[in-house]
């Protein structure tokens, strides 16, 4: 059976026709298609910025298999999802994680961390490879969220900073590269002495402006509101950097934690659905990579079919006798919207 929500005696802080689980493509698709349906969504992540994978892990790589894109920066095609959803006023709780979900007279009711409630009629799970955790440098979990992240969304906004980057994966590389001509010093600091990122990026990153640091390990972060310096250890010396970002690239690990305890039938990790990406749960869908059925291929060009396969079927099942194929969208697009403000923890 689905876990109890705890906070089922709440007030329900969004009450809407679909919920969706998951801020990566396939769920911001599901959203903008759940407004274009005519029906209210909130979407709901674990993460602090919308985008999931896409934003976590290269937001600057160019995306070649998108659909319409012969190129794509992960980063633009999460900024043209959030646009297309803008004119149906989507809601975002983004940093909270969807803990139980429960039964309810019409619906369903799902329960986030942090004591939350969100009534839907419907529920489209769009969770990817699953809870998205950063792996965290101890000394800096204390500065988290006062210069010390996990991911780099927007390296513009680190202009004119002191940047240390920690890890010797392709994020940690990328993002060093991304930096390096933005802020005012960029270093990357890497425990071992080769790197697990491309070669070619390797070689980018010793040509550039980045400061590389190996066989070498973050011991301790200062700073009084904000953090202001980052002290590294390379053999029996200590170094002290000014810096007022560290971002910890040092991977995330990912399952699907709650979820499998919602009483969904499960493959292999992955939730079971039908074609019309039900699950045994009447009224909740799953898309994406999270889900699973007999030939199923991921990509994500596949997941913005799911997405726009569930949200069509919960719309005639919340609403009987409606069509379950839409009109042409050349016909019913409401209207340019504003361009999309990307939604961050504090849209909650």
């Amino acid at each position: 059976m689905p876990a109890v929500v705890s906070a089922v005696d709440r007030p329900a802080e969004a009450a809407v026709d679909v919920a969706v689980v998951g801020a990566g493509p396939a769920g911001l698709y599901a959203a903008y298609y759940a407004g274009f349906r005519g029906l209210s969504a909130v979407v709901v992540d674990a993460l602090d910025e919308p985008g999931g994978q896409v934003s976590a892990l290269y937001p600057e790589k160019l995306l070649y298999d998108v659909a319409g894109h012969p190129a794509v920066k992960g980063r633009q095609l999460i900024d043209n999802l959030l646009e297309q959803a803008a004119p149906f006023d989507t809601r975002y709780l983004l940093g909270r994680t969807v803990v139980g979900l429960a039964r309810r007279t019409g619906g369903w009711t799902l329960s986030t961390d942090d004591g939350g409630r969100v009534d839907a009629g419907a529920v489209v799970i769009a969770a990817g490879l699953g809870r998205f955790v950063p792996r965290r440098l101890p000394c800096s979990v204390p500065y988290e969220g006062r210069g010390v992240a996990y991911h780099v969304p927007r390296p513009e906004a680190h202009a004119g900073r002191d940047v240390v980057v920690v890890g010797g994966g392709d994020s940690a590389v990328d993002w060093a590269l991304a930096l390096a001509p933005l802020a005012r010093s960029t270093t990357l600091v890497h425990r071992r002495s080769t790197f697990r990122a491309h070669e070619y990026s390797v070689r980018q990153l010793y040509a550039s402006a980045v400061r590389v640091v190996t066989d070498a390990e973050v011991v301790a972060c200062h700073g009084a509101q904000r953090l202001e310096q980052v002290e590294f250890r390379r053999g029996e010396e200590v170094f002290t950097l000014p810096s007022q970002a560290l971002v910890a690239a040092l991977g995330f690990t990912s399952g699907l934690g709650p979820v499998a305890e919602w009483g969904i039938d499960l493959e292999h990790r992955r939730i079971r659905v039908d074609r019309s990406m039900c699950t045994n749960l009447p009224g909740v869908h799953a898309v994406g990579d999270v889900c699973t059925y007999p030939g199923r291929v991921p990509l994500i060009t596949v997941g913005f079919g799911e997405a726009g396969t569930a949200v069509n079927h919960a719309a005639v099942t919340l609403r009987p006798g409606e069509r379950l194929a839409p009109e042409h969208s050349s016909d019913t697009f409401p209207g340019a919207g504003d361009r999309a403000a990307v939604p961050s923890a504090s849209a909650a």
